[in-house]
């Protein structure tokens, strides 16, 4: 039995020697083939050198050749790079980047979609915040740094389909208010310390909790991009614009009638004329967004606005849906010009604060503007109603006769208007007749209307800023 262990041991030990021998022959093969792939490469350049009957030095023959093999490759992949097209993911949809969502076969292509766009509509009142934020040193267009500086514009929208309309509700960035934690501050400073949801909170409840529906943020970059791909917006420039090293401005405006660039138009929204706080540019902000508006609804920008949008979409931060995107855009399409109206959040400047630009909210009696621009009723409480005799009304002339700033001032005192005041002409002498209502009261523009007898009536703050209605004597003016 001890003899039949032993003999099977020593055959299994011999198998398991014979098993290893095979095994390392098996290793040994590889290596064995690896270096015949070698040396058959290897001796390429020296049957070459051989065959050409060669005197040089092997060696330099040797990088010769290395040096023209380089030099073959990068000419091959120049050309390569030259007929192969050059993509960027910036410019590419979700479809093309393979991102697009499981039922994106299902959805309308670009075109569709603008072609369809009337049957979107808009079946409720929507506000909604729109920020202009001031440019963020060292952050990259469309990066979520670049929408974290303050507020630089800020204006809250409202679209209502009830009376088809569109209301634009300026909030000057000087505004006091108090923000959580922070304690008081000027309201420009909400979405640099909180984003949009602070920016929400503190302007919504500054206006008796009104709703604010959804946010748009565009950086200064987006403001210039989209007056270059409009060709330009044309705004009246009311006076000079000196640039100045504290501004930082690229160039002067003069006044008059002109079509700005990019740049410019940037320059004219943000420059602050010294002693006025922010109500001059709030001014010019509400003149710059009725320009942007009748070019946006000029017959040669509509075809191109699917183009707009794709372009624009690096520049805007937004909590708006698609299909709520396109219901406004058809909702503006159809909107009559007098139905597009402006107004400027009331306040006063406080000679006692220690900063002598902080604007101070006075919505005493403001039930009508608190309605109209915001879609908050307060219960038990009336609209403060003036008569027109009492209202403060400004004068002023724009047209070539200076005599008759006078003659109209004389005129309605003479029918019993008791604040009734001139200044300074304005510059564009080729308009009709305007009464503006400076702080949002339509109704008592069109008495005045009544009265005169002439002018057109303009819902925007960018008339004389102590005023309530202020008459811009026109070119029409007998």
């Amino acid at each position: 039995m001890v003899k039949e262990v032993q003999r099977s041991d020593n055959q299994r030990q011999f198998q398991e020697l014979q098993m290893s021998s095979e095994f390392e022959e098996t290793q040994q093969q590889p290596s064995k083939d690896s270096r015949r792939v070698v040396e058959s490469v290897g001796s390429i350049p020296s049957q070459l050198y051989n065959r050409m009957g060669l005197t040089m030095p092997r060696w330099l023959f040797w990088i010769l050749t290395i040096v023209t093999g380089m030099t073959l490759s990068g000419l091959l992949v120049s050309t390569l790079a030259l007929w192969t097209p050059l993509w960027s993911d910036l410019d590419r949809t979700d479809e093309e980047l393979g991102m697009a969502p499981k039922d994106a076969q299902n959805s309308l292509m670009p075109g569709e979609v603008w072609s369809n766009v009337s049957k979107y509509q808009l079946v409720k009142p929507m506000n909604i915040l729109l920020l202009g934020i001031e440019p963020v040193k060292g952050s990259v267009d469309g990066s979520p740094e670049s929408f974290s500086g303050p507020s630089d514009t800020m204006l809250l929208l409202r679209l209502n389909p009830n009376d088809k309309s569109i209301r634009v509700l300026s909030i000057p960035r000087d505004t006091m208010i108090s923000i959580p934690e922070k304690g008081l501050k000027k309201v420009s400073d909400a979405n640099k310390d909180g984003g949009t949801v602070l920016a929400n909170r503190v302007v919504s409840r500054s206006l008796n909790n009104a709703p604010i529906d959804r946010y748009v943020r565009i950086s200064t970059s987006g403001l210039r991009q989209l007056v270059h791909q409009l060709g330009g917006v044309e705004v009246f420039v009311p006076q000079p614009m000196v640039k100045d090293n504290t501004q930082q401005l690229p160039e002067n405006l003069v006044s008059g009638w002109q079509t700005l660039n990019g740049e410019q138009a940037e320059q004219f929204v943000r420059y602050r004329e010294p002693g006025s706080g922010d109500l001059a540019r709030v001014q010019r902000q509400q003149a710059l967004l009725a320009g942007l508006r009748d070019r946006l609804n000029s017959p040669t920008v509509l075809p191109r606005l699917p183009q707009l949008v794709r372009i624009m979409r690096k520049y805007l931060n937004t909590n708006l849906k698609v299909e709520e995107m396109l219901a406004l855009v058809n909702f503006s399409l159809n909107l009559e010009r007098d139905n597009f109206q402006m107004a400027m959040l009331p306040g006063i400047f406080s000679r006692l604060s220690a900063d002598p630009d902080s604007y101070w909210l006075d919505l005493t009696g403001q039930v009508n503007l608190l309605n109209d621009y915001v879609g908050v009723t307060i219960a038990g409480m009336q609209p403060t109603v003036k008569p027109l005799p009492s209202l403060r009304i400004a004068i002023q002339n724009a047209s070539k006769k200076p005599e008759l700033t006078e003659k109209v001032i004389n005129a309605l005192k003479q029918k019993g208007y008791t604040k009734v005041y001139a200044v300074p002409d304005w510059a564009d002498k080729h308009s009709p007749t305007e009464i503006i209502a400076q702080k949002a009261n339509p109704q008592s523009a069109v008495e005045l209307q009544k009265v005169l007898g002439i002018g057109k009536i303009v819902v925007s703050a960018t008339g004389d800023i102590e005023s309530d209605l202020t008459i811009r004597i026109g070119k029409d003016w007998k």
